[in-house]
């Protein structure tokens, strides 16, 4: 099987620090790890409609702005038959060995509403300093699922300026 997500990296200001939300994954079967909101595109589902829907099924919050969409082209009205998009995301990933085969897409976006007790496959969505997000990757990379990990360090290098682990 392949596969292809949409994540996010919800972000917000609170207090004068950026928070993101992690929350806990809850598949059956798998180890209770961290993760950001993410998940499955479905066939024909364009990517910022799969990070909409992704983030609403596993926090309860609304995507209400998503860092590259303006750069959103697609090619309705050319083709009869077919739709093509593309946009710029914050970052991609790809499984180059073990796990599950797939490809992703990481969005920067912010949300607004009600964080959910729990959501679909998911548990305990909340808000942390990007402070304590490069404390818990620098102490303890493996508490995040493995495209998670690889994208936190990417999101800290890139846009916090973070010099942490690796280097």
């Amino acid at each position: 099987m392949f596969y292809v997500n949409a994540r996010a990296i919800v972000e917000r200001e609170h207090d004068g620090k950026t928070e993101i939300i992690i929350q806990t994954r809850n598949k059956p079967n798998e180890p209770k790890q961290l993760e950001l909101p993410g998940g499955r595109v479905e066939k024909f589902e364009s990517l910022t409609e799969a990070l909409r829907r992704e983030v609403k099924e596993e926090t309860g919050l609304n995507v209400t702005w998503i860092e590259g969409e303006d750069t959103r082209i697609d090619t309705a009205g050319i083709h009869p038959n077919m739709v093509v998009e593309c946009v710029r995301p914050f970052t991609a990933y790809q499984t180059i060995k073990g796990g599950i085969d797939s490809i992703g897409y990481y969005f920067v976006c912010r949300a607004e509403g009600e964080l959910l007790d729990e959501g679909d496959l998911t548990q305990n969505p909340r808000w942390i300093t990007v402070d304590e997000l490069a404390e818990r990757i620098q102490n303890d990379p493996l508490q995040f699922i493995n495209i998670d990990c690889a994208a936190i360090m990417f999101y800290l290098k890139h846009r916090i300026k973070w010099q942490g682990y690796p280097s």
